[in-house]
């Protein structure tokens, strides 16, 4: 095992983020771009512009949770080096693709995306989960992604609504509020890093983290992949569904997970993709 590999796996432990240099070989870098590119041409039930504000009314696109994804991201992950990546991370064999979204911001000034955590918005808890991170143009430090070191360990805030006027503002009402990082920047640990194409960051979603706004004459074009492990289960969370019995059950968009509180996470929707598999 190479003492790189070895940092990694501290690091995401320690800090819940990691930067991994020329990640993706040229053919996996191709084909994660296909695939954002299919999205944006077939834009699913879920696909949003998020309201942007008068300093930056630009556009800032999002797509996540085709149903049709896994027809086109499942064949791709299979052949990318992607899953490797996270298999070597976790130290272990089994991944599991949860769901892919998409990222555009053009047209001069765009917002920043809100800092929050995935975790608030999704019925899943464990060690092994991971996003991937990939920009398809290079990016400054100050234009790529922005996170809390080790708040992955700390608390659950609720989610944001993504309110242009207050990115703080709750989405449920009963989990602790966001706290308003980006007016008070100097009292938390802020990292994150330049990007080039092929590099990716790969993170756990209870992480805080925030993407900085694109300026006039530039985009940014991203992916995030998402990906969960052995040890990943279900956890309710306030816009979970209640079940007849008053048992925590949960619907992931129009997927009905029907499970319950601790059991392993697994549905035929999210497909193992390693080890690898004939399709």
């Amino acid at each position: 095992m190479s003492n790189e590999i070895v940092q990694w796996r501290r690091q995401f432990v320690e800090d819940g983020v990691i930067c991994v240099r020329n990640a993706l070989d040229p053919a996996s870098l191709r084909m994660a771009e296909e695939a954002f590119n299919w999205s944006l041409e077939n834009p699913g039930p879920y696909a949003s512009e998020f309201p942007g504000t008068a300093a930056a009314p630009s556009r800032f696109y999002q797509d996540l949770l085709n149903p049709r994804a896994c027809e086109v991201y499942e064949p791709m992950l299979q052949a990318s080096s992607a899953p490797d990546l996270i298999a070597e991370l976790w130290n272990a064999p089994e991944v599991w693709f949860f769901y892919e979204q998409v990222f555009l911001k053009e047209g001069g000034e765009s917002r920043r995306t809100p800092w929050h955590q995935d975790s608030s918005y999704l019925p899943i808890e464990g060690a092994r989960l991971a996003v991937m991170w990939i920009s398809f143009e290079p990016l400054a430090r100050a234009d790529s992604l922005e996170f809390i070191r080790g708040s992955h360990r700390g608390s659950l805030y609720d989610g944001s609504r993504f309110d242009p006027n207050d990115d703080t503002a709750p989405l449920y009402g009963t989990l602790p509020r966001l706290p308003d990082i980006e007016r008070q920047r100097t009292h938390y640990e802020i990292i994150s890093w330049a990007t080039e194409p092929g590099d990716v960051i790969v993170f756990h979603p209870r992480m805080l983290h925030g993407g900085a706004p694109t300026h006039a004459g530039r985009r940014r074009r991203t992916l995030s992949l998402r990906f969960f492990g052995d040890d990943a289960v279900f956890a309710s969370r306030p816009g979970n569904l209640g079940a007849p019995d008053g048992e925590a059950e949960s619907r992931l968009a129009d997927i009905r997970l029907g499970l319950r509180e601790g059991q392993p996470f697994r549905h035929p929707r999210f497909p193992q993709v390693r080890p690898r598999r004939s399709l």
